[in-house]
């Protein structure tokens, strides 16, 4: 251990500088040092090795045994090093690997089929893996490494995670095809007494996310039933006369309409978040440009 402290990578690229060129001074002038200068270098690889490593022969230095002998595991060792300086290159096309996204209900309607469809041409090695969306134990999860990518709200990550927002989003206030409400504009109080659909996809309870927003205008929703999922919510509208506050998205269906009210809810950012350790990752930042560009 003593050795390998006393060694730096200067005094390897001298040695191998000698053995490929066998002359003090040219060596000098490949590597921008004096004469005096390698010559020093060489004289503590010689008390190193204890070896003479080379001996002077008119104007030229020959290799000793030892000298040879270490020429090819010097070479490998300094490509080595070369190469872990190189910038990593990220080829979508050549990646083989698995990565694991961590999805709300909305983010698995309204974005990954598309995400699926650009990674299967353009990295067809990358195997996906679409986890439900548990803000729970986020943390716990994604610095263990069982978690890559979360596609979410930013409310509902930890302060710690590094995230880039993806777009902004609208809620429309819609109801099933065949109801026959007025197709007039409805006032938010019509809005409000109207029977509520909602979709609470972490807690089972009957709260949505625009309640606040209501209550500021003094207005209590009326909310008869909820959801786990997006994905539901046409199919329930399309059979009752129910009303339900819907992503843009995932809009147009078959089965919902859009009402047209007086005034619609704030937006509300789509997000996607990952561990700052990931954040030179070409996996995670190729599959971020995509969501981006999406």
């Amino acid at each position: 251990m003593n050795g390998i402290n006393r060694l730096d990578i200067k005094q390897l690229r001298v040695l191998q500088a000698l053995l490929d060129l066998k002359n003090l001074s040219q060596v000098a002038r490949k590597m921008g040092l004096t004469q005096q200068a390698i010559s020093e270098q060489l004289r503590k690889l010689r008390e190193l090795f204890d070896d003479r490593l080379f001996i002077r022969q008119g104007n030229s230095m020959v290799a000793t045994p030892k000298a040879l002998s270490m020429q090819q595991p010097i070479d490998r060792i300094l490509k080595q090093l070369e190469l872990l300086l190189e910038p990593d290159i990220f080829t979508p096309q050549t990646y083989k690997g698995v990565f694991t996204i961590s999805a709300t209900d909305y983010a698995t309607q309204a974005l990954l089929p598309q995400l699926f469809n650009i990674t299967r041409c353009a990295a067809p090695n990358l195997k996906l893996i679409v986890r439900d969306f548990a803000s729970d134990n986020i943390n716990q999860l994604i610095a263990a490494g069982e978690l890559d990518l979360l596609i979410t709200f930013p409310e509902f990550i930890p302060d710690n995670l590094s995230y880039v927002t993806l777009f902004e989003e609208q809620h429309l206030c819609v109801t099933g095809c065949e109801n026959t409400l007025a197709t007039d504009i409805l006032t938010l109080a019509q809005v409000a007494a109207y029977p509520q659909l909602v979709v609470s996809p972490s807690r089972a309870n009957l709260r949505g996310s625009h309640d606040q927003w209501f209550a500021e205008k003094g207005l209590k929703r009326n909310i008869v039933m909820s959801v786990p999922s997006f994905s539901a919510v046409p199919d329930i509208l399309h059979t009752t006369d129910m009303i339900a506050f819907y992503p843009s998205r995932l809009l147009p269906s078959d089965k919902v309409k859009e009402l047209r009210i007086e005034a619609l809810p704030p937006t509300f950012k789509v997000i996607a978040a990952w561990h700052p350790r990931t954040s030179d990752s070409g996996i995670h930042r190729w599959l971020i440009k995509q969501l981006q560009n999406l």
